[in-house]
């Protein structure tokens, strides 16, 4: 095994038997211990790779885990099951299928997928959806699913209009996957715990068959994978968990802290092993870390010991305004990258998507490039979603989803009456809609150019089908676009369908050079594979390869991830924290956990920031030092302020606020403010910005095809979002962009 290791990592690797945690600090090397770990079982244990679970939460750094095992073995660890908490739970369903009521062949609906279904069972229900949401109906269930309540439990928990409507939908949607053969992803975990709760031959054959089963970032799981875990190592108790409650940052989703807290509960021989020697940061930014973090009631405790030495202080500069604290961090970023190191060394970040703004254009302004990360997904593209969808129905012709979609890939003449017709008769039937489409003769008031597009999609689907047993994914791609003349139909879009079509292109290439592996999976065509693929990618696995450019991204977006240089930016109270975690206690310690990770991603030099004043909506609101940091000792940081905020603290009012620790911390203010006469959000909704740019009206802006203009309307929100754009140029005029799509620059004329 590795020389390198430090006796805290040996004896978390030469652990025999038995239940152990391994509570890993930042930077402590928890990836080389549990490779080693594994190898070890491997080579001196004598653990065929086949009888090894290791289970982690993205699919990159699961293929990173197995190529670190490869290594340390010399050969691959064929057999081994590794894989996302997602991809083996869509493994486990594969092979136990009928035990939940589908075939191996079901497919995986997406959240906009799950969301369709939820509105037609709305409104099948009289269920309004101008009173209740259809996302607020979807996310109570997914919640639900996800602290594995089920429909008739959470039917006797309802309380609220919301939630009794929540459980009327909740009780049919079952009924209504199982009939399309299809699961959520939220079902993924679930299911495979129902039958391991069930089948008690299932959970034995699945202990025996895993004799050692590892968990990564154990702090990040939700009821469900805790209870996955459970039940598939409960029979020998050989479970390694490495995780750190310190970088709990995802109880907003379902994860729960006290599944590390509490682990000696649940295994009272468990063997606790700590890392606390840290190879990322220097001992400044390390001690800050550890100040920070141990305000926090709810934790295990631990110390991380910096093993490289020397190291610049902590910088934390106040800045006049946000505009003021951008220009901060570039003559930062700009002073590292002529004098120590690359522009891809150095990351910005920030609490929310929506304070990303003022330091886009800072960097253009400094002709500086950066990525910014959160764009929307290749596998949420339309033309994407349009061609997955006729290979999911090729896949599972009980796909009613990706029937209804690639009914309109391209569009064919079929109206929603004639669908919710169709629909109708397929209840009635008991079929699925592809089947009803093969049975058109017994439905009247069926125009013939309807009939003639619904039979040529079923000659379209049955001729795919057939090629699918031993055709490659992009020959099926191919046969789809041709029979289908989608790339035509992309064509006469105009230019942004040139691009779009560049993007089929892609996917093609994408599908062309699956590997197919199915090691011992049921029924899985090389088309399955893909598919499966399609639905399991994570967002941080498509980053793409890294450019020489600064990086700017949300904190949770930057967990896992390290830079020497990192500035964390909007340290106010009320953007971090946010206001909404100031009166409940377990949100504000998960807010303080998420700072600790912000600052343990530095390696060698760490800037925070503030702001005094900051533009929210439009508005200039007054700001105060974030109180996580007025708690931290002085001799931690080095304070600074921009030459902008000496001038204007002279002139400010106490109530701005500063490094003042007796000052107290603003209150929220109503989430709504009056203008105008009008209701409007005083604040920009955070959540909703977690991945897209806020513009504003007025804004200029310019397009890669359609050049300079200014934002006449903003409509929507999230990836939703769109803008009415007047452009300069006469010939191209007005038009109105999806934002997730349209790739504008702001405030660029040249």
């Amino acid at each position: 095994m590795s020389p390198a290791l430090n006796p805290a990592q040996r004896a978390a690797v030469e652990h025999e038997a038995g239940p152990l945690l391994i509570v890993a600090g930042a930077g402590s090397g928890k990836t080389r211990v549990l490779t080693t770990r594994i190898a070890r079982l491997i080579e001196r244990d004598g653990i065929a790779p086949s009888r090894i679970l290791a289970v982690t939460f993205t699919n990159k750094a699961a293929g990173e885990m197995r190529e670190r095992v490869g290594r340390l073995l010399g050969r691959d660890p064929a057999g081994m099951w590794i894989g996302t908490f997602h991809g083996i739970g869509a493994r486990l369903l594969r092979r136990f299928a009928g035990l939940v009521g589908r075939t191996a062949e079901y497919t995986i609906y997406d959240e906009d997928d799950t969301l369709a279904v939820v509105k037609r069972e709305m409104e099948r229900l009289r269920v309004s959806p101008k009173e209740f949401a259809p996302k607020a109906i979807l996310a109570e269930i997914s919640s639900a699913k996800n602290a594995l309540v089920d429909a008739a439990e959470y039917e006797t928990l309802a309380r609220t209009p919301l939630t009794k409507a929540a459980a009327l939908v909740f009780r049919e949607l079952e009924g209504t996957l199982r009939g399309v053969n299809a699961v959520t992803f939220d079902d993924l975990l679930v299911l495979p715990v129902r039958i391991l709760r069930e089948h008690a031959g299932v959970r034995e054959e699945l202990a025996e068959r895993f004799q050692h089963v590892l968990v990564d970032e154990y702090q990040d799981t939700n009821r469900a994978q805790y209870e996955f875990v459970r039940r598939v190592a409960g029979g020998h108790g050989n479970l390694a968990v490495v995780g750190d409650d310190d970088q709990a940052i995802y109880g907003w989703r379902g994860a729960d802290v006290r599944n590390i807290l509490d682990f000696e509960r649940d295994f009272p021989s468990a063997t606790v092993i700590r890392l606390e020697e840290n190879y990322r940061s220097t001992a400044p930014i390390l001690d800050l870390a550890n100040a920070v973090i141990s305000a926090n009631v709810e934790r295990r405790g631990k110390t991380l010991r910096a093993t490289r030495g020397g190291g610049e202080p902590v910088t934390l500069v106040e800045a006049a305004d946000d505009r003021d604290e951008a220009d901060a961090v570039v003559e930062l970023v700009r002073g590292w990258q002529a004098t120590r190191g690359q522009w891809q060394d150095c990351a910005v970040l920030y609490r929310t998507n929506a304070q990303s703004r003022v330091m886009e254009e800072a960097m253009r302004r400094a002709a500086i490039p950066y990525r910014l990360i959160g764009a929307v997904r290749f596998y949420e593209r339309r033309e994407i979603k349009d061609l997955v969808a006729w290979l999911r129905l090729v896949a599972n012709p009980a796909d009613d989803e990706a029937f209804r979609r690639a009914l309109t890939a391209p569009k064919r003449g079929v109206g929603e009456t004639t669908l919710e017709l169709l629909a109708g008769e397929a209840r009635a039937g008991g079929v699925p809609l592809l089947e009803m489409s093969r049975r058109l003769n017994t439905i009247a008031g069926i125009r013939p150019a309807t009939r003639t597009a619904l039979e040529a999609l079923v000659t379209t689907v049955d001729r795919v089908r057939a090629l699918a047993v031993d055709s490659g994914v992009d020959q099926l791609l191919l046969e789809v676009i041709r029979e289908t003349r989608y790339d035509e139909a992309l064509r006469a879009e105009g230019p942004e369908g040139l691009d779009r079509l560049d993007n089929v292109r892609e996917l093609v290439t994408s599908a062309a050079e699956v590997l197919v592996d199915d090691g011992g999976e049921v029924g899985l065509r090389p088309l399955d594979h893909f598919l499966q693929r399609a639905s399991l990618v994570a967002g941080v696995d498509q980053l793409g390869a890294d450019a020489d450019a600064v990086t700017m991204m949300t904190v949770h977006t930057a967990k896992g991830l390290e830079y020497p240089l990192v500035c964390v930016t909007g340290l106010e109270d009320g953007l971090f924290p946010l206001f909404r975690t100031f009166d409940a206690p377990e949100a504000l310690e998960e807010e303080r956990r998420l700072l600790y990770v912000a600052i343990t991603r530095a390696g060698e030099r760490l800037q925070l920031s503030w702001a005094r004043q900051r533009r929210r909506n439009g508005e200039l609101l007054p700001g105060t030092l974030s109180s996580f940091l007025k708690g931290a000792p002085q001799a931690h940081v080095t304070k600074a302020a921009t030459v902008r905020a000496r001038a204007s603290a002279r002139l400010a009012s106490p109530f701005l606020g500063g490094w003042d620790e007796a000052a107290p911390a603003r209150r929220a203010p109503s989430s709504w403010a009056p203008r105008g006469g009008e209701r409007v959000p005083s604040f920009i909704d955070e959540e909703a910005s977690q991945d897209l740019p806020a513009f504003i009206q007025g804004e200029r802006v310019r397009h890669g095809r359609f050049g300079s203009g200014t934002i006449a309307e903003i409509s929507g929100s999230g990836k939703d979002a769109k803008v009415t754009v007047d452009f300069d140029d006469e010939t191209v005029g007005r038009k109105r962009l999806v934002i997730a799509f349209a790739g504008l620059e702001r405030g660029v004329d040249a």
